[in-house]
């Protein structure tokens, strides 16, 4: 085999938690997000010198994925990604691309480990290198998710969501890095994280769950957090609630996502059950 492929979703994540921990793997999130039909797809091929990493074309830095190597092989890599979306901008591609890159290296290599093995080492790296806390557990099950189970980075619970569109705009992105390491606004994020926590529990125990009651909770959650800061997602999502939708930041980017068309907006889907596999 000269090359493999794997693909993972998109993340968009509603609530989080930050659950703080020495060690990498049993420091994660708790909160609510899910996953859509795009994501990436990366390529993975051995080389001769030095591990590379390109994203639609072009040679990039990409900590996460580069770890994730490290983490599984000492042989130079080529990674080629391809996504529609667009990084650092709340879709969690970071997480995307690392837990299918674990796929395909695994593939390509013939390292045998469990999907399960594979997702923890693409978690791992996202929280060394402060890119994310909940985007892998997310692509590893698919879906909307709920996680409630403190200190189980992959433990989530689907909730009865159907697919569905969901429309979105990003303005540009914030750096996860700059937000994980301000103990400040962590705690802030956690205390206004805890009150919402609650009524999404209560919603998870529902036989039928209202979606759209759920982007509300993450609205509110983005105002309390101090996180919705940026005048155009404030704006948006004004104008949306205006014309009778309902809209939410997306954490973590200066973006927006409603299940109402809005303008401006790009289309995709919440899926049912998109998530990291083999192509």
């Amino acid at each position: 085999m000269t090359q493999a492929k794997a693909f993972a979703p998109g993340n968009l994540s509603c609530v989080f938690k930050i659950i703080p921990h020495p060690e990498a793997t049993k420091m994660h999130s708790l909160g609510m997000g899910f996953t859509i039909t795009e994501g990436v797809v990366v390529a993975v091929s051995q080389q001769n010198n030095r591990t590379t990493v390109q994203f639609n074309g072009s040679e990039i830095y990409f900590p996460t994925v580069v770890s994730v190597i490290q983490k599984l092989t000492p042989q130079p890599i080529q990674v080629e990604i391809e996504s529609p979306l667009p990084l650092g901008c709340g879709f969690g591609l970071s997480g995307a691309a690392s837990l299918a890159t674990t796929y395909a290296l695994n593939d390509l290599l013939g390292l045998g480990k469990s999907e399960e093995e594979l997702a923890m080492t693409a978690h791992v790296a996202e929280v060394e290198n402060r890119t994310g806390l909940g985007d892998v557990c997310a692509q590893y099950h698919g879906g909307c998710l709920v996680k409630l189970k403190r200190g189980y980075p992959l433990a989530a619970e689907r909730l009865p969501i159907p697919a569905q569109p969901i429309y979105y705009r990003y303005f540009s992105s914030i750096q996860t890095k700059t937000i994980l390491e301000s103990v400040e606004r962590r705690e802030r994020i956690n205390r206004a994280a805890d009150e919402t926590l609650q009524a999404l529990e209560k919603l998870a125990k529902s036989e039928a769950v209202d979606f759209n009651a759920c982007i509300r909770l993450s609205k509110q959650f983005s105002l309390n957090s101090g996180l919705l800061e940026d005048s155009r997602v404030k704006e948006t999502i004004s104008q949306i609630e205006e014309a009778g939708g309902v809209a939410s930041m997306i954490m973590l980017g200066n973006a927006v996502f409603s299940t109402h068309p809005f303008e401006g907006a790009t289309e995709t889907t919440l899926s049912e059950g998109e998530r990291g596999r083999l192509l």
